[in-house]
């Protein structure tokens, strides 16, 4: 029943597909551990649509969310992607679901940010700064959607964290290690998921709030890392 139910859920890009045949062992276990995150977001209306690529581009991650006409497109690109696999060698068969729906976690949280009409968007008492006597245009606004980016991650993150918390308090530790593992800080090198600034602040799951929706009980905890971040 719970593959019937994410198949009739999904938007295939492959046209004219017949969406019990398109789904491969590898899509159908990804979505049944994602499946407790998506039923949440079905629950508070988050506009969630599931795209399975017919076949993966260079560079594509396992699991992303994007955006298009005011809808969040969850897009799984696992057909000819090695890091489909690669992303958990090293995870015991055992951990896995819990990290793939800690995963799924994460992207929901960037469309609750997209639903929310606060993408990119500091909150309340923040103003942006950044290297604002740079002489070149081009690598000043490369900096600024770089940090963008970083926060929008640093929150995603969270989100996840705070999701286990709400959900599997008694693996939380089990996650936690995961996050820092891939997460951990590399001053050498900036990227958008150098999220560290964020991830070391819940290394104690007592930041979230468990009374609050993940998404509100992420709220100090993610200014408290705008505050690191540089």
């Amino acid at each position: 029943m719970l593959k019937k139910i994410l198949i009739a859920s999904l938007y295939l890009i492959s046209a004219g597909a017949s969406a019990s045949a398109s789904l491969t062992e590898l899509e159908v276990r990804w979505l049944k551990a994602a499946a407790p995150v998506l039923s949440y977001s079905r629950s508070i209306n988050l506009p969630v649509d599931i795209i399975v690529q017919p076949k993966a581009r260079p560079g594509d991650v396992p699991l992303a969310m994007g955006f298009k006409d005011g809808r969040c497109k969850l897009v799984l690109s696992m057909r000819g992607n090695p890091d489909a696999k690669s992303v958990l060698a090293n995870v015991p068969e055992a951990d896995q679901q819990l990290l793939i729906e800690a995963m799924a976690a994460h992207e929901v949280g960037h469309c609750w940010r997209y639903a929310q009409g606060v993408w990119h968007t500091l909150p309340a008492g923040f103003t942006e700064v950044g290297e604002e006597h740079a002489d070149d245009a081009a690598l000043l606004a490369e900096s600024k959607s770089l940090r963008e980016n970083r926060r929008e991650e640093g929150y995603a993150d969270l989100v996840a964290l705070a999701w286990t918390k709400h959900h599997h308090p008694k693996e939380y530790a089990r996650v936690y290690g995961w996050l820092e593992s891939v997460r951990g800080q590399n001053p050498e090198v900036r990227t958008s998921h150098d999220t560290w600034a964020w991830v070391r602040l819940a290394k104690d799951a007592s930041v979230f709030d468990a009374a609050a929706s993940p998404f509100d009980s992420v709220r100090d905890t993610w200014s408290r890392g705008l505050l690191a971040d540089e």
